[in-house]
């Protein structure tokens, strides 16, 4: 379309989807003008030396777990209105990604399961609990209930994860945005925690045929115990969990300190799950450090080659169903901290259920990776022709804790547990080896399609070693960025 030409607004194309209240082509056209004039005034363009990238099918917008379940794909709408209000599509590659096969499913999930995802008939109301069930999949009770659509939903959910990955891997992005994604206690054959398709395991997967090490973040306060379990017996991927730990209250009840993996030190995958147990109430200064330190040292000590973070925003202060005191900005501080590691990246959504605080993380969260969030923090107020703005309640992309508690939590965690557990995982840590190979006698069986193709690629390189001294073709991982 064109712009007055009296505004001085470069005109940005192939960045806008249309939201779901503006219906008529002359709102489009209003619409996309206000997003322009955003971008222009925050100074919002491609950033230089690296590519970010966006996936996502609106159409996971449509479906409902069911009128009293916390989990509401609606804050996929809110977070959408909030990144396109501000004109950060204009600094992003947007893909619409389809649909992940069954197929692509099967990579990791039991193909009984997936036949019963896409063939149970809809709950005819909401499960309460009362009724009994012996469903073996863990599925049509009141955490995991079959609502309409619900094989789409999910394939939606992982197609968008999946198309991330392969960005990352053929280098097309260095970060990928899949707000959509980040479903982390799906299991091979079981629903749990709202979650049925692990679209995260999937994702590391395809990450694996291109990268030897994948390090994975955790942020929601629930612990990653699904991706934790799934690549439980590998050091191929690290899996850190930063998570509420109560196991008598608290779902999933897993994620202890001590647990680091296999028991056994001659399984490959033991000492590579490292779990941060924390209390209610913990601080943005409290949770940024403790973020920092473990992360750096797991970096330094497993030499990933990328990462994929999952950012549930349920570890907000103010979630439906977490009771931390962090702010959009502590949150979003340990995504900036991870973008600064200079190593493909992939960021996941997850939990969160308000959903007007989640859209905030999630939108700031991708100023982060196009690099404008500076400029947005000091003028944080959100932009007018945002859709749904009244939803928001408060008018700053960046409320103060105090804005959306009223008063923090109390908080039960003290220095000296937290300095306990950084000790726990740095000697924990020391066991880790530098840089471990993926000969693995012990992969577990997601990873068996992928083991003949990496091992075929290292042995190549090997021989090139050998035979010259130094390697001939770089292997295109670890991409060097300017930021």
């Amino acid at each position: 379309m064109e712009v007055d030409p009296e505004e001085d607004i470069p005109i940005v194309e192939r960045f806008y989807q249309k939201p779901l209240d503006r219906p008529s082509p002359e709102q489009d056209e209003e619409y996309t003008r206000l997003m322009i004039r955003s971008a222009y005034q925050y100074g919002i363009h491609r950033p230089k030396g690296y590519t970010v990238s966006n996936h996502y099918n609106p159409e996971m917008e449509k479906h409902h777990f069911g009128p009293t379940h916390p989990m509401k794909p609606w804050r996929l709408t809110l977070a959408k209105s909030l990144i396109t209000a501000f004109g950060m599509p204009a600094a992003m590659d947007s893909y619409h990604a389809r649909a992940a096969t069954h197929d692509e499913l099967s990579n990791f999930h039991a193909a009984d399961y997936l036949e019963y995802l896409a063939t149970a008939a809809p709950q005819q109301k909401p499960p309460d609990g009362s009724e009994s069930t012996d469903n073996k999949f863990n599925l049509a009770n009141p955490d995991c209930p079959l609502f309409d659509g619900l094989y789409n939903y999910c394939s939606m959910s992982a197609g968008g994860s999946l198309d991330a990955a392969r960005k990352i891997c053929t280098q097309a992005s260095q970060i990928a945005c899949c707000w959509g994604g980040g479903l982390h206690h799906a299991k091979k054959a079981e629903a749990s925690g709202f979650c049925y398709i692990n679209d995260i395991v999937l994702a590391i997967l395809e990450l694996l045929r291109c990268y030897k090490r994948v390090l994975y973040l955790d942020i929601d306060i629930h612990h990653g115990d699904g991706v934790e379990e799934a690549f439980f017996s590998t050091d191929r991927v690290m899996t850190i969990s930063f998570h509420k730990y109560h196991p008598e209250t608290f779902f999933p009840g897993t994620g202890g300190l001590s647990d680091n993996g296999p028991k056994s030190e001659s399984n490959p995958g033991s000492h590579h799950a490292i779990n941060v147990p924390l209390n209610d109430g913990i601080t943005d200064d409290q949770y940024g450090e403790m973020f920092k330190t473990i992360v750096r040292k797991a970096v330094d000590s497993f030499q990933p080659e990328a990462i994929a973070m999952q950012c549930g925003a349920d570890s907000l202060g103010g979630d439906r169903l977490g009771k931390f005191n962090l702010q959009v900005t502590g949150h979003a501080g340990c995504v900036e901290f991870v973008k600064k590691l200079r190593l493909p990246l992939i960021l996941f959504g997850g939990g969160g259920y308000t959903p007007r605080n989640v859209a905030r993380a999630w939108a700031f969260e991708t100023s982060i990776a196009i690099d404008c969030h500076r400029k947005i923090a000091e003028n944080p107020r959100i932009p007018d022709h945002a859709p749904w703005r009244a939803e928001f309640r408060q008018e700053s992309l960046l409320p103060s804790l105090e804005e959306i508690l009223g008063e923090p939590k109390s908080n039960k965690n003290t220095k000296k547990r937290m300095d306990e557990i950084i000790m726990h995982i740095t000697e924990q840590l020391r066991f880790v080896n530098k840089a471990p190979s993926v000969q693995s006698t012990a992969i577990p069986p997601s990873l068996l399609p992928i083991r003949d193709e990496v091992e075929e690629r290292l042995k190549e390189e090997k021989e090139d070693r050998d035979e010259n001294g130094r390697m001939l073709a770089e292997s295109g991982a670890g991409i060097e960025m300017e930021f």
